[in-house]
């Protein structure tokens, strides 16, 4: 199973990357821009349904072939997006909450400035952390 996880800025400019296999000795391939293409394509329909409803949790918002795209719409309009190959629903609501917060955290470290790219290498290792912890497996 893979999972690409991106945080999308206010401008559509992509935040943090995250690329997460549970499988650590599955053969890594050509599905880095695939994934980053699906998650780009998947931002209008996210916009579309942030209207729709009140939940930061917006569920599967798009499908491309075997892939599934999930979203989480923060207060301050920041989108989460993962692109994955099974309907996992639970495990990545959770994984979207506990990365929230997170992020809230790194919102809040008066050396980032806000919509730019997380360079915080103590923020990848917590987003790897909590991927393994909701998405089972480890990181390849």
């Amino acid at each position: 199973m893979s999972y690409y996880f991106v945080i999308v800025g206010h401008k559509d400019n992509p935040l943090f990357e995250l690329e997460y296999n549970t499988k650590p000795d599955q053969k890594k391939d050509d599905h880095g821009h695939l994934s980053q293409f699906i998650a780009h394509a998947a931002l209008d329909l996210v916009d579309e349904k942030i209207w729709t409803t009140n939940n930061m949790f917006l569920k599967v918002v798009d499908r491309f072939n075997d892939f599934m795209v999930s979203a989480f719409v923060t207060s301050g309009k920041t989108r989460f997006m993962m692109v994955h190959d099974v309907k996992n629903e639970d495990a990545i609501k959770s994984f979207f909450q506990e990365v929230y917060e997170l992020f809230i955290k790194q919102s809040m470290n008066p050396f980032y400035k806000q919509n730019t790219i997380i360079k915080s290498a103590h923020f990848e290792k917590k987003c790897q952390s909590l991927a393994k912890k909701h998405l089972g497996g480890s990181r390849a």
